[in-house]
């Protein structure tokens, strides 16, 4: 990814607003440059280590979608808005342990970085017992960084096809993380990397497997040159992000 100064903290409502108008700017800016409709781009509000106090500020100003790594953290949040915001959706997009399938299954809509067909017949089976559906990702390491997960893109085919008795999961694209770097040719490629491995999956994949899940904060406009449907920005929203 590429360096970007974060957004101002935000603390009200007004603050919330004015950071999603300018990212919403950015994204529509970057759609003209590349030919595109600035509606082909979904915004997915990266929430991890937001609490629920700012949360509700945030969803007061317009965010619909919760992007969150961490699955308990998720549960928490939907526990804790379940009654008073219903239409919430949530999005898992960090690694999933099967042991944790359970809560994905309870709760989420979607799921943006299924890495294993063991993960995916554990989610089917969760979501057989809640009797749910899950729109699923398959994450491709395109950077080839050890760090980040993913599938190589020569094994997308394969899960892809081993997906379609799964009838509780909904295939609907690819997710990548680019290379933690500040040379934006080497993001760049691993973006379109991704975009021509959708293309060629696309030969052969379900109806609606059209979408690539890439680009955050300090990227994502060159993620949409590359094609990106949904990009997944934190700290554009929300400001610098305490981890203390």
């Amino acid at each position: 990814m590429t360096s970007q100064p974060a957004a101002a903290h935000a603390a009200t409502t007004e603050d919330f607003i004015r950071n999603l108008a300018a990212v919403n700017q950015r994204i529509a800016a970057a759609c003209a440059a590349a030919g595109r409709e600035a509606g082909s781009v979904r915004l997915l509000p990266v929430t991890k280590t937001i609490g629920t106090e700012r949360l509700a500020l945030a969803i007061a100003a317009g965010v619909d979608t919760l992007g969150e790594n961490k699955v308990q953290e998720a549960h928490g949040k939907y526990e804790h808005f379940r009654e008073d915001f219903p239409h919430l959706r949530y999005a898992i997009i960090g690694p999933l342990q099967t042991n944790k399938a359970k809560f994905v299954a309870q709760f989420a809509d979607e799921f943006h970085a299924l890495d294993s067909l063991k993960l995916a017949e554990t989610l089917q089976r969760r979501l057989e017992l809640e009797d749910r559906t899950l729109e699923v990702f398959i994450q491709v390491n395109t950077s080839g960084e050890e760090s980040k997960s993913g599938i190589l893109a020569s094994e997308a085919a394969g899960l892809l096809a081993s997906l379609a008795p799964l009838d509780r999961l909904t295939p609907v694209g690819l997710m990548t993380m680019a290379a933690n770097t500040n040379d934006e040719q080497q993001v760049r490629g691993n973006f379109a990397s991704l975009r021509q491995t959708l293309e060629q999956l696309q030969q052969n994949a379900p109806q609606g497997f059209e979408h690539l899940s890439m680009g955050m904060s300090g990227d994502y406009e060159l993620a949409i040159a590359e094609g990106a449907t949904v990009v997944r920005v934190g700290q554009g929203i929300f400001g610098a992000r305490n981890y203390a």
